[in-house]
C-alpha cells in the first residue's frame, strides 16, 4: 500500500478531474468514486481527490513531474493538458532538457513534462518560493529521516557565474518510504506559495505511528483539525489512520456518522476514540450529551468538516 498519497482539493470537480487524468496518463485507473471524493492511479502513483469547496486554490508551488519516454508521448500529454489550461513554460528544448514543458491544466493542477527516454513516471515536485525560498535543502533533510526507506538521490547545485549563490541548491531528487519526490528553490518574486489545495496524505496503521508523524511533522508548524497539519515549510500533510475509510464508508449510516462526528472534534486523530464512536460506546457520549451547536457539520464544502 502506498504510504504517502497526493491529495487534491477541488471545488466540486473531483470526479471530472479523476476521469480526465485517468484517460490522459498511462495506466490510469479509477479505484473508487463517491459523491465527495475519488481515488485513482496514474502511471503507478495513487491520488485522492476531494470535492472540498472553493477555499483553496492550486498553485505551481506544488506540481507533478512527469517523465516521458518518447517525443510522441510528451507531445500527446501536452496537447491534452494544455486544453483549457495555460503554459507556465512552453513545450520546447531547454539547456537542461531536450524537450520540457510546464503546464497548468484546466483544473488548476500543474504538471512538468520532461523527455527522458524512460517509462512514464510521476513524482510530486515541491517548489520553495517567497518566504520559503532557500529552504528546499533543509526541507529534504527534515523529511528524509522521518520515513523508512528514504534517501537523497541527487542534488544539483548552482555553480560560479549562475543566477544564485554558488553552492546553493538548484534542484534535487529524493525518496520517502520508497516514493519519488523532487524539490527546488524557486525565488522570492513569485506571487504564490504552498496551499492546502495539495497536501500529502500519510496512511498510518497504528496510533503510535500517528503520534510519531503528527509530532515530527507539526514541529514548528501549525496543527489543524481532522488530522491536517502544516509543517514549518508551509507544506500541508494529513496524518490519517488507515482504518478511517472503513469506518466512514460503513454501510451502517448511524455508525459512520458517529465516527465522522468524533473525527470533526479532533486535531490529531485517535483510533481508539474513533472506534468507540463508531460502535456507539457510552465513553464518547459522556463528554457530549447534546449535539454540538458550534457549526461543525458534515459538509464537504467546509474545511472544518474535512
Amino acid at each position: 500500500m502506498q504510504k504517502i498519497t497526493p491529495f487534491l482539493w477541488f471545488d466540486g470537480k473531483a470526479e471530472q478531474a479523476a476521469k480526465f487524468y485517468t484517460t490522459t496518463f498511462n495506466n490510469g485507473k479509477i479505484r473508487r468514486i463517491s459523491p465527495i471524493s475519488a481515488r485513482f492511479t496514474l502511471a503507478g502513483l495513487d491520488f485522492i481527490a476531494l470535492n472540498g469547496g472553493p477555499q483553496f486554490k492550486f498553485t505551481p508551488a506544488f506540481s507533478f513531474f512527469v517523465i516521458c519516454k518518447t517525443r510522441q508521448e510528451i507531445d500527446r500529454l501536452w496537447k491534452k493538458l494544455i486544453a483549457g489550461g495555460m503554459a507556465l513554460m512552453g513545450l520546447d528544448k531547454y539547456p537542461f532538457s531536450e524537450r520540457f514543458g510546464w503546464v497548468q491544466d484546466k483544473f488548476g493542477v500543474s504538471w512538468q513534462l520532461n523527455l527522458e527516454g524512460r517509462k512514464q513516471n510521476i513524482a510530486p515536485f515541491l517548489m520553495f518560493v517567497g518566504a520559503q525560498d532557500g529552504k528546499a535543502e533543509a526541507a529534504i533533510k527534515f523529511y528524509s529521516p522521518l520515513f523508512r526507506n528514504s534517501r537523497i538521490a541527487k542534488i544539483v547545485r548552482y555553480g560560479a557565474g549562475e543566477p544564485r549563490a554558488e553552492g546553493t541548491l538548484k534542484h534535487a531528487r529524493f525518496s520517502l518510504h520508497g516514493q519519488q519526490f523532487m524539490a527546488m528553490d524557486g525565488g522570492r518574486e513569485h506571487p504564490f506559495t504552498f496551499t492546502p489545495a495539495t497536501s500529502l496524505f500519510v496512511s498510518c496503521k497504528t496510533q503510535k505511528e500517528i503520534d510519531y508523524f503528527w509530532k515530527k511533522l507539526s514541529a514548528g508548524g501549525e496543527k489543524e483539525r481532522c488530522g491536517w497539519l502544516k509543517d514549518k515549510f508551509g507544506v500541508s500533510w494529513q496524518i490519517i489512520p488507515s482504518i478511517l475509510s472503513d469506518l466512514l464508508g460503513d454501510e451502517d449510516e448511524a455508525k459512520s456518522n458517529r465516527a465522522m462526528q468524533a473525527m470533526l472534534k479532533m486535531r490529531k486523530l485517535d483510533i481508539k476514540q474513533l472506534k468507540h464512536a463508531f460502535q456507539g460506546f457510552a465513553k464518547t457520549a459522556k463528554k457530549q450529551k447534546r449535539p454540538r451547536a458550534d457549526g461543525y457539520v458534515v459538509d464537504s464544502t467546509q474545511r472544518q468538516s474535512c
